[in-house]
C-alpha cells in the first residue's frame, strides 16, 4: 500500500507527479514562525488537561445524566485527539520528518498507557475502524491501473521481490521466536507492503520525480498496494480457518474478482453512469460525484465484510473505479477535508494503542528493533537486487524508496489485534517498525540521490 507518507500523500503516484505528496505534504515548512504552532498547540493541550481534570471531578454525578456525560466524554476524547494529532503532525513536518510519525509518537503520549489523556471507549475502536475504510478508499483513488503500463516489467519484479524476502524474514523470525502462526503471518503481512508517500516527497522536495528511480519506485508500490490487498485477504482467511489450499484458493479469487469488478467492469460503468446522474440530479456535478463514491465506498466495504474479506480491501478497490475518471481530480479535493479530519485521528488512535511502558521493556523492544532491521533489510536486499541494472547507488536508492511501511503496516497490525491473533507486545512492535523505517528513508534517499543537476542524462529519463 498508503499510507503515506500516509496516503492520500501517494498523491498520483504514476502521472501527475507534482502532487505526489498528497494534502497533508504540499504544505512546505514554512509559513508562521514554528513557536506560534507550538505555542498554540501547547495551550490547547494544557486546556485539554483541564478539562479532563474538570470531567473527572465531575464523573460521580451531573445535570447532564450519564447520558450527557458520555457524550462530553467522546467529544472531549475527539478534541484531545485530533490536537495531538496536529501539533505532532506538525512538528514533525518543520523537523522535515514524516507527519504519520508525529501522530503516533503524540497518540502515544496522551494514549491511555502514559498521560492518560484519552479513554479507551469501544467508541473510539469502531471509529478507528471507519477512518482506516476511508484511508483505504483514498489509497485506491489515488492508484492509476494505466500507471502500471508505463512503468513495465522492472517495477513488478521490483515489488515482488520486496514483498517476498520481508514476508521471509519475519516468518523466519516469528518461528524462531515459536510465536502462532496467525501472528507470524500478520507480521509478515505487515512487512511485505510499501508506503512510499514519505518517499514521493523526499523526490518532490529534490526535483527527482522524473528519473527512472523515481519512476520504479512509485510504479512497483502501486503493484505493492494491491499485492498487499491479496497478501491480506489470504493472511486474514487462514487465521479465520481457511486453512485448505480449496479455501484459500476461494479467498485469492475472491479478492482477484474485487480487482476484476473494479478495473475491468465499474471504471467502465462509472464513466457511463455518471453523466447521467448529473442531468437527472439537481445537485452539482461535484456533490453529485461525492456521494456516489462514498455510496460505492460503503458497499464495497460491506460487501467485503460479507464474503469473509476485509472491509479496507472493498474500500481499496472501490477507489480504483474511480482514480481515473475525468472528474477524479475534483473528487480528490473533495475527499481532501474527510483525509484531514479522519485520517491523523487514526494514526493518533493507533499510537494510544501502543502500551509504551511495555515496549520500553527488554521482553519487547529487542525483538522491535530486530523485526525493523529485518524490515529494512528485506527491502533494501530485495527491491535493490531486482533493479541492479540501474546501477548500485541508484538500486539501493530504490531499495531504501521502498522501505517505509507507514501506515500500510499499522493498518495490517490494527486487522490482527482486531481479530484477536496479534498480541499488544507483537502490535506495539509492530508500530514500532512502522514508525522507525518511516524515519529511516528520507535521510538516506537525500545522501544516496544527486541532485538533478548533477544528474546524467540517463538518470534524467523517465521509464517508459
Amino acid at each position: 500500500m498508503r499510507g503515506r507518507e500516509a496516503v492520500p500523500d501517494k498523491q498520483r503516484a504514476i502521472g501527475a507527479e507534482a502532487a505526489a505528496a498528497g494534502p497533508r505534504e504540499r504544505r512546505g515548512v514554512g509559513g508562521a514562525p514554528a513557536f506560534r504552532s507550538l505555542a498554540l498547540g501547547g495551550v490547547c493541550l494544557l486546556a485539554a488537561l483541564a478539562l479532563t481534570s474538570a470531567g473527572a471531578r465531575a464523573s460521580g454525578g451531573g445535570a447532564g445524566g450519564e447520558g450527557g456525560h458520555e457524550t462530553g466524554r467522546l467529544l472531549l476524547d475527539l478534541f484531545i485527539l485530533f490536537v495531538g494529532a496536529k501539533l505532532g503532525g506538525e512538528i514533525c513536518l518543520r523537523l522535515r520528518q514524516p507527519v504519520v510519525a508525529g501522530e503516533i509518537l503524540a497518540g502515544m503520549i496522551i494514549g491511555p498507557h502514559l498521560l492518560g489523556l484519552v479513554s479507551g471507549s469501544e467508541f473510539l475502536g469502531t471509529f478507528a475502524q471507519l477512518c482506516v475504510v476511508f484511508l483505504l478508499f483514498i489509497v485506491g483513488l489515488e492508484v492509476e491501473p494505466a500507471g502500471l503500463l508505463r512503468v513495465g516489467k522492472q517495477a513488478s519484479v521490483v515489488a515482488l521481490a520486496g514483498m517476498l524476502l520481508p514476508f521471509g524474514l519475519a516468518m523466519a523470525l516469528m518461528q524462531w521466536l515459536q510465536r502462532p502462526l496467525p501472528e507470524a503471518l500478520f507480521v509478515g503481512a505487515a512487512m511485505t507492503a510499501t508506503s512510499v508517500g514519505i518517499t514521493a516527497r523526499v523526490l518532490s522536495d529534490m526535483g527527482q520525480l522524473r528519473t527512472r528511480v523515481a519512476q520504479v519506485i512509485l510504479g512497483a508500490a502501486v503493484m505493492d498496494d494491491i499485492g498487499g490487498m491479496l497478501v491480506l485477504a489470504v493472511v486474514s482467511g487462514i487465521t479465520a480457518g481457511a486453512l485448505s489450499g480449496w479455501e484459500i484458493g476461494v479467498l485469492v479469487g475472491e479478492t482477484c474478482a474485487f480487482l476484476v469488478l473494479a478495473v475491468m467492469l465499474g471504471r467502465p460503468a462509472m464513466r457511463r453512469l455518471s453523466p447521467g446522474l448529473y442531468r437527472s440530479t439537481m445537485g452539482s456535478n461535484r456533490s453529485v460525484l461525492f456521494a456516489l463514491a462514498i455510496a460505492v465506498c460503503f458497499a464495497f466495504s460491506a460487501l467485503a465484510e460479507v464474503i469473509g474479506l476485509a472491509a479496507i480491501i472493498g474500500a481499496f478497490f472501490a477507489g480504483i473505479i474511480f482514480s481515473e475518471l475525468e472528474e477524479a481530480p475534483e473528487l480528490r479535493r473533495s475527499m481532501e477535508p474527510i483525509y484531514e479530519l479522519l485520517v491523523p485521528i487514526f494514526f493518533v488512535l493507533m499510537g494510544a494503542n501502543v502500551d509504551v511502558p511495555r515496549l520500553l521493556t527488554m521482553d519487547v523492544l529487542p525483538v522491535g528493533l530486530v523485526i525493523t532491521a529485518l524490515a529494512i533489510i528485506g527491502k533494501v536486499a530485495g527491491c535493490g537486487v531486482a533493479s541492479y541494472r540501474l546501477g548500485l547507488r541508484e538500486a539501493l536508492a530504490v531499495g531504501v524508496g521502498m522501505a517505509p511501511r507507514g501506515e500500510v503496516g499499522i493498518v495490517v497490525a490494527l486487522i490482527g489485534l482486531s481479530k484477536g491473533v496479534v498480541s499488544n507486545d507483537v502490535y506495539a512492535q509492530v508500530i514500532l517498525m512502522s514508525v522507525l523505517t518511516s524515519l529511516f528513508a528520507p535521510s538516506l534517499l537525500r545522501v544516496l540521490l544527486v541532485p538533478p543537476a548533477e544528474a546524467t542524462p540517463n538518470e534524467q529519463e523517465a521509464s517508459s
